[in-house]
């Protein structure tokens, strides 16, 4: 038997690390998860409430049909999207071309901190995908 950690499990250790800190960074963000650009979930922190297959696929389909959008309307490369309900705010922030940060917040979140946070967030994640 090895006692050996794969690459994989040692990443997604990582990602959770960070989501951590993310979700504690302003006590306004709820969930967080880290996913492919088509919705596979690699490291997630969302609570009992949220089924992670299901977010990170709602998450790809949202993300594609924005960027769809985004071109269609001559805006340009498409950084983040933002959904805000009246429970709260769900930001989706593209990493990369393959990468994905999503999380939710609070209503009435300090929504420049949470801007802040997850573009910090985004860079330290790129470096694991």
């Amino acid at each position: 038997m090895q006692n050996e950690i794969s690459e994989d499990d040692e990443n997604t250790r990582q990602l959770k690390s960070i989501l951590s800190k993310l979700n504690m960074a302003t006590g306004d963000i709820e969930a967080s998860a880290v996913t492919t650009s088509d919705g596979l979930i690699k490291a997630a922190m969302l609570g009992d409430e949220i089924d992670p297959d299901r977010f990170g696929a709602m998450c790809a389909t949202l993300l594609a049909l924005s960027k769809r959008a985004a071109d269609e309307t001559g805006r340009g490369e498409l950084k983040l999207l933002l959904i805000e309900g009246t429970k709260g705010t769900v930001l989706i922030v593209q990493i990369g071309v393959k990468g994905v940060l999503a999380l939710a917040a609070k209503p009435k979140s300090n929504l420049g901190m949470i801007f802040l946070e997850a573009r910090r967030t985004a860079e330290k994640i790129s470096e694991f995908l």
